[in-house]
Formats: structure tokens, sequence, C-alpha cells
């Protein structure tokens, strides 16, 4: 059993910031650095590859539908051939930052609307897939929906993701909103210890649902993400890994 914490970073805009990345990197094993369609720019990327580089963080691209002023958490509707360019133009650009800095692309892992859209999106699934078909890295998703099921017949590494700080829903899938409220460090690491464990979380209505802990997802954007980062990370040690 093992597992590592990501975390999205690079998401700061221009002068705007959002996230502690420098307090957050020493935190987790593997970053999701956004590639410049919901935040991040050229400079931002650069920074936060270099920024991994020094604590020896694996970096993968984080890629989104092309919403900056809503952080790419409003759906559009786009098709297949559309999503996937999408998506390649973007992970394109942060592996040219990566090999500037001689590191490789560890995987692909879509963004906030991207990444629901394709848990329930049949075309937007096998868009990211066909966009990982180019870059031939691991895909980060969730149990029990098209990511597992289309990413993993489409013959792709599959790593199952468990949100720290998000509410699941009786079904089992994420509630994403559109800004991150602060969460209990003690609950949601007790929560991770679960579902590392047991292979269970509770949904928002005290339902147990079914979910995996290869990764454990930490948002940057949270209010008192640092906290929660550090009290997740002191409980999951036993079962850690330097990436997935």
């Amino acid at each position: 059993m093992s597992v590592s914490i990501n975390c999205d970073m690079g998401e700061s805009f221009g002068l705007y910031k959002m996230g502690d990345d420098a307090a957050m990197m020493p935190m987790i094993t593997v970053a999701n650095v956004a590639c410049g369609f919901h935040g991040s720019d050229f400079n931002h990327m650069r920074a936060t590859v270099r920024l991994a580089k020094e604590h020896g963080v694996r970096v993968g691209a984080h890629p989104s539908l092309p919403d900056l002023q809503g952080f790419g958490r409003r759906e559009m509707k786009m098709g297949r051939e559309e999503m996937a360019n999408c998506i390649i133009y973007q992970v394109g650009a942060l592996k040219g930052f990566l090999e500037a800095e001689g590191m490789g692309l560890n995987h692909i892992k879509p963004h906030g609307s991207l990444y629901g859209m394709a848990a329930r999106q049949e075309h937007i699934a096998e868009a990211v897939c066909d966009a990982a078909d180019v870059f031939k890295v691991p895909l980060f998703g969730m149990i029990g929906c098209l990511h597992e099921g289309v990413y993993t017949r489409r013959g792709h590494s599959f790593i199952a993701e468990y949100y720290a700080d998000l509410d699941y829903s009786d079904e089992g899938g994420l509630i994403i909103t559109r800004e991150h409220h602060a969460v209990d460090p003690a609950t949601a690491a007790e929560r991770c210890v679960r579902a590392v464990k047991d292979g269970k979380t509770a949904s928002v209505n005290g339902k147990d649902v079914a979910v995996r802990a290869d990764s454990i997802c930490v948002h940057s954007d949270t209010p008192n993400a640092i906290a929660v980062a550090r009290a997740v990370r002191e409980a999951v040690a036993p079962f850690m890994v330097q990436a997935a």
C-alpha cells in the first residue's frame, strides 16, 4: 500500500496571487501545475517548475477549460477533437518548461469542470485520453466513473485520487464549488487515513461511498491549505511513497 500527496499549484496570474506554493511544496510529493487557461502564465509556470525541482517534487500538467475569469470552474460545450487540442496545447507548454529544467512530465490531471466533465461525458474522457496518447504519461482521476472506465480501457496508467478538502455526493462524486472553504485539518486527516486503509469515505449526507487513494489531493486555494496539508501528511506518512 502506498500513497502520494498532490496539490494544484502555479495558479497565480501576473500580479494576482493564488495559494502559497512556497509553503505548500515541502508538504507534497506531486504537483499539478496550471498551464495558463484557468490560472498561471509563462513566468509562473517556469517558477513553479523550478520550485518543484528544488524540493524533489514530481510535476504533472493541470490543463483546464479556457476559462481564466471563471478559474476553470464553469462548464463549456466542446467537441472531442477541440477538447483534445485544447489539452495538448496546454500540456505542451508546460512540458517545454519541464524540459528547460531537465525534468520529465509525470502525469496529466484535468482541472475543475474539465475534471468533472471527463467523469460524466464519454467524449470528454476520450479527449483526455487522446491528449495522453501524445505524451504517454499516467492520468489522475476518480474510481467509479468514466475516469477509471475510459482511461483504463484506452490503456493508460490510472492514478486514483482522494480529495482531503472536498465533500462527496451520495453517488461517490465530488461536489465541486467555485470557491473552497476552510476545513478542519484533523477531520481531513482522519478521512484520508480511512480512505487509504478502508477505501471508504462519508458523503455529505453521511453515507459511506467507495473511494481509492493512490494519491491524496489538497487544494492550494483552500483558506487553511497549509494546515490541512501538514495534518494529512503526518497522518498518512506510514503509507507514503515519494511519487505516484
